[in-house]
């Protein structure tokens, strides 16, 4: 087993433990367990970052072997630089959510656990699988864990949020399916992604792939305007939910566009890039002012999720190293970024049980500690210099720009859209006098509170303070996949 398989099934196996121990009777034996699982799954994946050679743009870690011999499916991993932070990130960001559970979640805690440390596992799955069918099979198999995990311990409309989420998503990925097929056919009975890569194939047909794949992945992302279902998952998903489905579940149709619509069908993504262009400077612009007038916290942040996402889509679409690279920084950033506003989110629903923003102000007054983590985070969500949020957002604006002035402006506003909804929301809830008796009685954050969004506030401040290690990682990667998409498949 290499160090692939231990970072998928080391969670995974942690998770069926947990499952198998019971109910509530043994709580504190499945947090302490849950930890442990969590805490070995994100050690497992560090000597993946210590031994990656980023002079090459080759798969790494590699391993294969026969899975189902009769239509030629292998269990076939592997990393490059666009895929690494990204196992990297789905482990950290599972120990997170562990710790932030800790004393929330006081029924069914061991499905509850058991289900991210299986999900996480999943999803380490999706970012490493080199095989379509392998592909297919965890990206599917995510939702099944966090379809429980919000229709069991969501709010008052989980369950109409859990069908819409499982839906969505689903009806997305069949047409996924019949494009996988017809490939396999095509590169004779092989769902090898890399070989398919290099397939000869017409004008037509790689207009139909691209719409194919992108019926699986831009409701993923969540693109304007399939973005609806991600707004109500949000409000209704536990707080643990939010954060994982925020900051690792959307980079899951990012990360398709790249490994499969992108390479699979140059000619078709360069005829198409107006439409991903348009839609996503729509997400960044309009969605931004849906944000604005939202008056649930997490339906803003939610909404602000979509727009922060048209970067990643608008970067890639314009084809150069500057966007590409920044919409990769900005996936990772954004997984710290939002995931820490859901947390900080879910600290003040837990003392409060209201997401309204008109249930809160002046918490300042009594929670000086955590306001001073929320603001950070209030000023990465914005995009400031010296967080993870600003170096994404400027490498796809210079990338823009470079490619059209105008779309750089464009792009650009978000930055002011971002600002105006983001200090409004922490204006309204943490500045000012104390509102109410709810907010009079706030006790301020606990030792594990405070070691979770430290966690949190380390990474984003790190990011943004020095990215070289993101960016080193994924430029050799980066620029081989731009010089592959260049090159058509029809000359």
């Amino acid at each position: 087993m290499g160090l692939l398989s231990l970072a998928i099934w080391t969670p995974v196996f942690f998770g069926v433990v947990l499952l198998a121990l019971g109910r509530d009777e043994h709580a504190r034996v499945v947090r302490w367990l849950a930890l442990i699982g969590a805490v070995v799954s994100l050690l497992v994946t560090v000597p993946l970052y210590l031994q990656f050679d980023a002079s090459t743009a080759a798969l790494q870690f590699v391993e294969k072997a026969s899975w189902i011999s009769r239509f030629h499916v292998n269990y076939h991993l592997g990393v490059d630089g666009i895929s690494l932070w990204f196992v990297l990130l789905t482990a950290f960001i599972n120990v997170i959510v562990v710790i932030s559970a800790w004393e929330v979640i006081t029924e069914r805690v061991n499905q509850y656990m058991g289900a991210f440390l299986i999900l996480s596992g999943l999803m380490i799955g999706v970012f490493t699988a080199m095989d379509a069918m392998l592909f297919y099979v965890f990206f599917e198999a995510t939702l099944i864990p966090m379809y429980l995990i919000i229709g069991i311990w969501g709010g008052p409309r989980k369950i109409y949020a859990a069908f819409k989420f499982f839906l969505y998503t689903l009806l997305g990925s069949l047409l996924m399916l019949v494009a996988l097929i017809y490939l396999y056919n095509k590169a004779g009975a092989s769902f090898d992604i890399q070989a398919w890569h290099k397939l000869p194939l017409d004008g037509h047909v790689q207009t139909l792939l691209f719409f194919a794949f992108f019926a699986a992945f831009a409701v993923k992302v969540p693109m304007w305007p399939v973005h609806t279902w991600l707004p109500d998952v949000h409000v209704e998903a536990p707080t643990g939910g939010s954060a994982v489905l925020a900051a690792i579940m959307l980079k899951l149709g990012a990360y398709g566009f790249l490994r499969f619509s992108m390479p699979i069908a140059p000619d078709a993504s360069h005829q198409w890039a107006w439409l991903m262009i348009a839609l996503s400077i729509v997400a960044v612009i309009y969605v931004g002012l849906v944000a604005i007038v939202q008056q649930d916290m997490k339906k803003l942040v939610a909404y602000s999720s979509v727009a922060h996402m048209g970067f990643v889509t608008l970067g890639f679409f314009i084809f150069n190293d500057l966007g590409v690279s920044g919409g990769l920084v900005q996936m990772i950033a954004h997984g710290f970024v939002s995931g820490a506003m859901f947390l900080s989110i879910g600290v003040l629903y837990d003392r409060v049980h209201s997401r309204e923003i008109a249930s809160y102000g002046g918490v300042v007054n009594t929670m000086p500690k955590f306001t001073a983590f929320a603001l950070l985070f209030a000023m990465a969500n914005c995009g400031l210099p010296a967080t993870a949020g600003f170096v994404g957002e400027w490498m796809v604006i210079l990338g823009a720009t470079k490619a059209n002035f105008w779309l750089g402006l464009a792009a650009a506003t978000a930055l002011i859209f971002g600002a105006a909804y983001t200090l409004w929301m922490f204006k309204r809830v943490y500045l000012g006098p104390v509102a109410n008796e709810d907010v009079r009685g706030l006790t301020d954050i606990n030792g594990r509170e405070f070691l979770m969004l430290s966690l949190l506030a380390i990474m984003v401040l790190y990011m943004g303070i020095y990215p070289k290690p993101f960016t080193d990682v994924m430029d050799v990667s980066v620029a081989e996949f731009l010089k592959h998409v260049a090159t058509s498949k029809l000359n």
